[in-house]
């Protein structure tokens, strides 16, 4: 009898022991850090590095473990299809992703919906009806805004060329169709070539450079960061700034360079800080049950000499963490 009361006494007091030193299970499953993928188009480029700085800031803010991740060339759309994939066998809990690709990368978004994982799109539209909400410009309007720069400054007439992007991105398509949209009102301006850099400086270069041999351009409008650079690069090299007028997206510091200089008319900017914040904060109010809006659209405007220097848009041109 005596052994039996001496094993109880034991077992309750190595059961004592054991309550007392830590947490309970299901207080340790609340208080752990929860990590959010951001699975971005590359990790290049002064445009997903403003991106990935707001959404650090975010990430702080409400105490999330944050995965920055992204392919080394846009169009390696399989990296990313893998990076989802990854992000859904690591059991992350959510995942931004900004598509380089619309329908290739939808049946990725909705497995990890399938697995409970939310989906937030970032920057471009994916083929999914899985995603809880799209962050970024309306980029329909973008191509739109630069398509009306371009025509106001070459009188309404002349020959152009367009550098883009990725073709197949949900973002080019919609910001092509903007640009066609709006210069098709104006049959003496005629588009002489459309070019694809596959977001690579050098190619854009390239692509510019045979451009203007060929068809003796008035104007050129490129469609993203890195497309604005090499362009601009280009026609800065054959000395045809301002003979050209040139207007891009993006503002990259040497972007705003080249507008400084008059290689560049005028350059679309977009919110890449406030992007990269918000898509991290409705990821954490979708995992906390909460409802987020179908689509935030964050505002774009066109930047020149004229207001380049006005306070709230030096605010966009050049963000800081403080």
């Amino acid at each position: 009898m005596r052994r039996w009361i001496g094993i109880v006494f034991i077992i309750v007091v190595i059961f004592g022991i054991s309550g007392c030193s830590g947490e309970h299970p299901k207080e340790e499953a609340q208080n752990k850090k929860r990590t959010i993928d951001m699975i971005v188009k590359m990790h290049r480029g002064d445009y997903w590095n403003t991106v990935k700085m707001g959404a650090l800031v975010a990430a702080k803010e409400y105490n999330i473990q944050l995965n920055f991740k992204a392919p080394d060339s846009e169009d390696d759309i399989e990296g990313q299809i893998q990076m989802v994939e990854d992000a859904i066998t690591n059991k992350s809990d959510a995942i931004v992703l900004a598509a380089s690709d619309y329908m290739e990368l939808g049946q990725a978004a909705d497995k990890a919906a399938f697995n409970g994982i939310p989906m937030i799109s970032l920057d471009a539209d994916v083929a999914s009806a899985r995603v809880e909400t799209r962050i970024g410009a309306n980029n329909y309007e973008a191509g739109q805004k630069v398509g009306q720069r371009l025509v106001d400054l070459l009188g309404q007439s002349g020959k152009i060329g367009v550098v883009s992007f990725v073709k197949g991105a949900y973002d080019e398509a919609e910001r092509m169709e903007g640009l066609m949209d709006y210069i098709s009102r104006f049959p003496a301006i005629k588009v002489m070539e459309v070019g694809y850099s596959g977001s690579e400086e050098s190619l854009a270069s390239d692509i510019t450079g045979k451009m203007i041999k060929t068809h003796n351009l008035d104007g050129i409008v490129t469609l993203n960061s890195v497309s604005s650079v090499g362009a601009a690069r280009k026609v800065k090299e054959l000395g045809l700034g301002g003979q050209i007028k040139l207007v891009t997206f993006d503002s990259t510091p040497e972007i705003i360079e080249l507008l400084q200089e008059g290689t560049i008319q005028a350059t679309l900017i977009q919110n890449p800080f406030s992007n990269g914040y918000l898509a991290v904060q409705h990821a954490v109010e979708a995992l906390d049950g909460r409802k987020v809006p179908e689509r935030v659209e964050t505002p774009t405007k066109m930047i020149d000499l004229d207001n380049m220097l006005w306070p709230e848009n030096q605010k966009q041109l050049f963000p800081f963490v403080q």
